[in-house]
């Protein structure tokens, strides 16, 4: 049977229709009406000045330099996050400081967080951002982490990667620190195949950024630049893709948040399968079906799933490896850590494309029903009693 893979594209109508208007008015650069138009709509959406860039990670590294991370510098990060929050922290020059995770969001906590901060305050060493990252589709708990971190003047840099379209009591997410990083990479909720966007609360950083994205090259005929750049921009040809996809956003996210449910119906009788936290105060888009593994309950490990599912050529994947167990941070400051690591330990990523259908999903289900009612059957024919696949 084909390949079911964790996150593929969908693509909607109008996304042919804008990359040929990029074709046929020769608009394949960096510039170009697909890429205004693409900017103007996501302003309209968010509520906030922005500037499209090549990659979710590009969004990051500028943020980060706006908000003037450099030499020495120390950057608090959740541990529970894909690498790319971090790498860029590297680049300039700073260091992470890893917290861990609350269970109510599994993103950052803001308790721990709170503790950290008064005790840095104590000794005078503050770290100069606090990233947040918005794990899986859902916000991590904004209120108090903007509270504590405007009492010691720390800014707050937010990683809406993936969380397109996720709202924290009704706003989103990515608009409510001083710098808002997403992506939209092949795998994401939309895609531009590969993208980012950065807002910022000060429009003039936004300049600043689209200045640093193309080579910050300075006004007149001559190549001549007084500033670092880079080549952060996204082309006019992939804003089209952009534009088409962010006129279904929430299209797409109701069909996120039905896979997901319909994998939390399906597997309720198991036990041994608990859907990620959905916390109260805002919207979850569910990005991907991220469930629990219990092995006393279901009868078999998280890795054991993933490779049954994997025998029947469907992809899974655990949820991210804490970045305090990453060789590449090995010896790197990190508080707390065990929900993190339980997290990953357990935690399992199911088949959760939009475009997938519902015999796709049911053959989803029913490798990973048949493997728990074999495994128990085996450990305890009793299991199996008053139980159907």
């Amino acid at each position: 049977m084909k390949r079911l893979y964790l996150s593929v594209p969908h693509m909607g109508e109008n996304e042919e229709r804008y990359v040929h208007e990029a074709f046929a008015s020769n608009w394949l650069s960096t510039v170009g009406p697909n890429l205004d138009a693409f900017e103007a709509a996501f302003t309209a959406r968010v509520g906030l000045p922005c500037v499209a860039l090549g990659t979710g990670t590009a969004a990051i590294h500028l943020g980060l330099r706006l908000l003037g991370v450099g030499e020495g510098d120390e950057v608090v990060c959740p541990s529970l996050t894909f690498i790319a929050s971090v790498n860029p922290v590297s680049w300039l020059g700073a260091r992470p400081v890893f917290l861990d995770s609350d269970r109510a969001s599994w993103n950052l906590d803001p308790n721990l967080l709170a503790d950290f901060l008064a005790k840095r305050a104590a000794v005078n060493r503050l770290p100069k951002v606090v990233e947040v990252v918005h794990l899986y589709g859902q916000s991590a708990d904004m209120d108090p982490i903007l509270e504590v971190c405007a009492r010691w003047g720390v800014a707050v840099l937010e990683d809406a990667a993936e969380a397109v379209g996720t709202l924290y009591k009704g706003r989103p997410c990515g608009t409510m620190g001083a710098v808002g990083a997403y992506s939209f990479n092949g795998n994401k909720i939309i895609t531009t195949t590969g993208g980012g966007m950065l807002v910022a609360q000060n429009p003039e950083w936004v300049s600043r950024a689209r200045f640093w994205s193309q080579q910050a090259r300075d006004p007149g005929v001559a190549y001549e630049h007084t500033q670092m750049g880079y080549n952060y921009r996204l082309s006019n040809v992939l804003a089209g893709i952009g534009r088409g996809q962010l006129e279904v956003l929430d299209q797409r996210v109701a069909r996120r948040r039905e896979i997901a449910f319909r994998y939390r119906d399906a597997f309720a009788d198991l036990g041994g399968l608990e859907l990620m936290a959905q916390a109260s105060y805002g919207l979850h888009t569910n990005w991907l079906s991220v469930f629990l593994v219990d092995e006393a309950k279901l009868g078999l490990s998280r890795d054991e799933v993933i490779r049954a599912l994997d025998a029947e050529n469907i992809e899974s994947r655990p949820v991210w490896k804490p970045m305090h167990l990453q060789p590449l941070f090995a010896g790197y400051e990190c508080h707390g850590g065990a929900v993190a690591e339980d997290l990953f330990r357990r935690g399992v990523c199911f088949p959760s494309s939009s475009n997938m259908t519902a015999t796709e999903q049911e053959r989803v289900i029913a490798v990973v029903r048949a493997a728990a009612l074999k495994s128990r059957a085996v450990r305890s024919p009793a299991a199996l009693h008053g139980s159907a696949p």
